[in-house]
């Protein structure tokens, strides 16, 4: 059901030691560069790159769009392209794949390129936490709300169920359109996110529990969760869990007057003491729209935080991040410009490496889920 590498293609590169990994990776960075802008030329339109904003400045340079999960899954909805290079991890890859046509591919350069989040909802876990909601009758009001960062199958779970995928950036429209379906939302896999978007739109954090996928009926006693309206799996991406209210405090205390922006996927708390919160592209709007002269301090992926602060040097905006110690997402980092390469090169000669491919069954309900998505405001 999950992702596979085109057969095919490993056995072409097994014939074609030329064409081996490994002989890239051996090379320099910079020398790979005239050979990408190559390669992407020799293929002209036939293939687009999309590129998270969290990717590394040497990779995501190259792309012809950038953004966060949902810019990116709605111009692989968009793009006629035949190829999609995904630099990104492993269930955006999937996401393109599924929202495309069934004659486009999808390529991610490097298959380890996961996501830590999107691990920790296993889907007999979902399965296992839905079987419980229907022993308790609790499953027939409850609508299932999955964030982009998830396996196909989760989506797939979702759009089976009556739910839809959501992203940071319209996951309070993906509340209130839950809300008006049914009396409580199952929402996965991140609880901070969800905490943060219930409370948004006015959720008590009492009416707010959380489901521990590895715990007896979730952790919970049935009263609880029949008097909760939103249950949180108990998930969080490893990059924005480890900002903490004490970072605030440290950096408004050194830099009076400095506005702190965050993404929701932070703590809760960390949240409430932030000046703002958003998405990705909500974090850089605002530093956008700002005034000159201002300084930010902003929750969020190291190399996001890094490029803003070139961007925006000339203009007179100072740009730190919350924690100085750095908070690299390592899978996204996983992407370099060899892997790029490697696989534009390949797909030169013909080869098609490293493909994502979703199963027809899982790609059917997934898409239900994601076109929900697309449809909300």
């Amino acid at each position: 059901m999950d992702s596979v590498l085109d057969v095919h293609a490993a056995a072409s590169l097994a014939d074609d030691s030329t064409c081996s990994l490994e002989n890239y990776l051996a090379l320099p960075d910079h020398s790979m560069d005239a050979r990408i802008a190559a390669a992407r030329a020799k293929l002209g339109t036939s293939t687009i790159l999309l590129g998270h904003h969290y990717q590394r400045d040497e990779v995501i340079r190259f792309s012809d769009f950038t953004g966060d999960s949902y810019k990116l899954s709605k111009a692989a909805a968009e793009t006629d392209a035949r190829y999609m290079i995904f630099c990104g991890v492993h269930f955006m890859a999937e996401s393109a794949d599924i929202l495309g046509r069934g004659d486009q591919q999808v390529i991610l350069p490097d298959l380890n390129a996961g996501c830590s989040m999107a691990d920790m909802a296993e889907i007999s876990q979902v399965v296992d936490c839905w079987e419980t909601l229907e022993r308790l009758d609790l499953a027939a009001e409850t609508i299932p709300i999955t964030y982009m960062n998830s396996t196909a199958a989760i989506k797939a779970f979702c759009g089976e169920r009556g739910g839809l995928v959501c992203t940071s950036s319209n996951a309070g429209a993906a509340f209130r359109w839950g809300f008006e379906r049914g009396k409580r939302i199952l929402f996965l896999p991140d609880q901070h996110l969800g905490r943060n978007t219930g409370y948004a739109i006015q959720i008590p954090l009492d009416e707010m529990a959380v489901w521990d996928p590895w715990a007896l009926q979730g952790g919970q006693k049935k009263d609880r969760l029949a008097a909760s309206r939103v249950l949180l799996w108990k998930g969080h991406c490893s990059v924005h869990q480890r900002f903490l209210p004490s970072h605030v405090d440290q950096v408004r205390a050194k830099y009076p007057g400095i506005r702190v922006i965050v993404h929701p996927e932070c703590r809760w708390e960390v949240c409430q003491k932030a000046d703002d919160l958003g998405s990705t592209e909500r974090l850089i709007a605002l530093v956008e729209e700002a005034p000159a002269g201002i300084t930010f301090a902003i929750g969020t992926e190291i190399h996001l935080v890094n490029r803003l602060a070139k961007r925006f040097a000339p203009e007179g905006k100072r740009i730190i991040t919350l924690d100085d110690t750095g908070c690299l997402c390592t899978t996204m980092y996983r992407i370099s410009p060899h892997h790029l390469a490697w696989a534009l090169e390949n797909l030169v000669e013909g080869r098609v490496v490293n493909r994502i491919q979703v199963s027809a069954e899982v790609k059917h309900c997934a898409r239900v889920a994601l076109d929900r998505m697309l449809e909300i405001r």
